[in-house]
Order: C-alpha cells, then sequence, then structure tokens
C-alpha cells in the first residue's frame, strides 16, 4: 500500500490506517479473538498505522492491539491517547497533569506489551492544564525513548500552535468524512506547521458503508441508538444522501464506503483515515479504497450531494469537543 508522511519529524504510515476502537467500545458485542484476527489481517493486506487508546476499555483495547501486532512490532506505527480522568475527580472528565500522562504512558507500555509507543495523543484537551505544560511532558517522554512522536486530538489553532512551539505536532487527529466536515477549517493551519491529518470515524459512524438502520434497531451499548445522525429526520436526509452517492459509486464499480474514503484520501496526501471494522470482508473493502480513482467531474458530484457534510450533530451538545 502506498505510505503517507504525516508531520516533519519522520512519521510515515499507509495510506489507510486501522482504527482499533470498535473492538471493545461503542459498537456493541465485541470478542478478542476477532479483534486480533482482523488486525492481523488489516497489517498483512498492508495496514501500517493502529489506532487505540486508554479510554477504549482501560486498557482492554490496548491489550488487543498489542497481541494482535507483537510478531509485527517493528514493522507498524501503534498510536494511542491519554487524557482521561476513570476516579471522577477532574472537572470536564479530563486529566492531563504532566504526572498523569508519564502514568498512563507507562500503563499503555504494558498494556500493548511494548518498550516504545509510535505516537501519543492527548485525547482531549484540558482546559485546566496549559498545553504547554502537556507538551513538555510528551517531550520529556519523547526524549527517553518512550515515545516517537507527539500528537494531538480534536485541539483548535491556539492549542495547536502553543503546543507545537513547545514539542513538534506531528499529527491531529479529528473526525472528518462527508458527513463531517468542520475540520476543513484547519487543514491550512495543519499544513502551514507540516502537521499530518487523521480521520477518525471516516465513515460517519458506520452510516456511509450503506448499511444504515435506524438508531433504535442496534443493540444496547451501540452509539448509533444515541448518534443524532441515525435517528428520525436525521436518518431519512443521510439516507437519501447516501443513496445519491451509491448512485455514483455504481457507476465506477465500487461501494459507497469505498467512494466515500477514497474521497478523504483525495483531500491531501498527508491524510490518513483510519476506519474500524470487525468484519474481513468489510476490511477488504475499505482497503480496496486506496486503488480507488475519483475525477474532477466525481469531485462535483459528491460536492453536490453533501456540500457541507451529513445531517445531525456528532456528540450531544454535552459531549461536543471545544476547539480553541
Amino acid at each position: 500500500m502506498q505510505k503517507r508522511h504525516l508531520g516533519r519529524q519522520g512519521l510515515t504510515a499507509s495510506a489507510l490506517g486501522y482504527g482499533a476502537m470498535g473492538i471493545s467500545l461503542a459498537y456493541g458485542p465485541s470478542d478478542e479473538q476477532e479483534g486480533i484476527a482482523t488486525i492481523r489481517r488489516a497489517q498483512e493486506l498492508g495496514v501500517t498505522f493502529f489506532d487505540t487508546a486508554e479510554l477504549y476499555g482501560q486498557g482492554a483495547n490496548e491489550r488487543v492491539v498489542g497481541k494482535a501486532l507483537a510478531p509485527v512490532r517493528d514493522e507498524v506505527v501503534i498510536a494511542t491517547k491519554f487524557g482521561f480522568d476513570f476516579t471522577g475527580t477532574r472537572e470536564g472528565g479530563v486529566d492531563s497533569r504532566p504526572e498523569h500522562i508519564r502514568e498512563v504512558t507507562d500503563n499503555s507500555l504494558r498494556h500493548l506489551g511494548t518498550d516504545h509507543i509510535d505516537v501519543l495523543y492527548q485525547h482531549r484537551v484540558d482546559p485546566n492544564v496549559p498545553i504547554e505544560e502537556v507538551a513538555g511532558a510528551v517531550r520529556e517522554l519523547i526524549d527517553a525513548g518512550k515515545v516517537r512522536y507527539f500528537g494531538l486530538s480534536e485541539a483548535g489553532e491556539q492549542t495547536i500552535r502553543a503546543a507545537h512551539a513547545v514539542q513538534p505536532v506531528s499529527v491531529l487527529q479529528t473526525e472528518y468524512s462527508l458527513f463531517e466536515r468542520d475540520v476543513e477549517a484547519l487543514l491550512p493551519v495543519l499544513r502551514e506547521l507540516g502537521i499530518g491529518f487523521v480521520p477518525y470515524s471516516p465513515l460517519g459512524r458506520g452510516f456511509l458503508t450503506g448499511q444504515a438502520r435506524p438508531g433504535a434497531d442496534y443493540p444496547d451499548g451501540d452509539m448509533r441508538q444515541w448518534d443524532a445522525r441515525y435517528q428520525p429526520g436525521n436518518y431519512e436526509k443521510n439516507q437519501e444522501a447516501t443513496r445519491l452517492l451509491g448512485e455514483l459509486a455504481v457507476t465506477k464499480g465500487i461501494s459507497v464506503a469505498q467512494l466515500a474514503l477514497a474521497w478523504l484520501l483525495a483531500q491531501g496526501e498527508d491524510i490518513v483515515p483510519i476506519p474500524g471494522t470487525r468484519n474481513l470482508d468489510r476490511l477488504q473493502e475499505n482497503i480496496g479504497a486506496t486503488d480507488v480513482s475519483l475525477t474532477g467531474a466525481d469531485l462535483a458530484r459528491i460536492e453536490e450531494i453533501l456540500p457541507t457534510g451529513g445531517y445531525g450533530a456528532r456528540y450531544p451538545e454535552a459531549m461536543m469537543p471545544t476547539w480553541n
């Protein structure tokens, strides 16, 4: 698979990565062995960039990723994240104090079964800890050899610039898809500073697979039960947009998911989407998007169908990340 550069510090990754969250969290019942098999197959098919986080089961997801990739550890990039408080004592539920960053990093190294983390992200900005202190703590971990590259997630321009001045940021991760396009306002800043971009939920939390059902049809524990895009009113509008995308996809002999991923890949050589799946057939389909070429006419038609994104907020208001 084609490789892409993320940032100016030397980080390279396959054009398409793999988001492991759904193995342990948010999309209904899961199976560890199924997750391990899917991750290993992704690597066999050329994926080198794997994304996990402390939040995804407080180490459970990291352990699955670590087990799956242990035989090929030196051939892949593993990214994980810090920044949440599980004690319930921190305002806003976040914790990026330097001492907590060091603790979480050591835990993640143990869970992953590795001696270094390739990319360490701040999962969410902590308004109570200056970003300069966060960047400084990660810089110390890089100097110690525990971490190789620094990343931010759901951060705004002010935060990105301040962090980058202390420790160069290699990558920003934020939701981005045909359904969610607000982050496009930040792309010029990232390119000015030489920071790569990793879109999560690149298939609109599954809607852009073309297999979406109304939110009420999903089992307990599946976030699509409450995702606004799956609720009455928004659901029908998103279904119609997906139908129109499907008509275009058919003319190219590809799936809606491949069209959506190819569109993201066409937004810049510094973009590496991380779709997640537990289905081997879906995995193969996603990876096939890296071979899809979109014409100017294709991109124009996609823009006509979804000029500003999908219908429905990506999170409830209380959970919506605040960029600054």
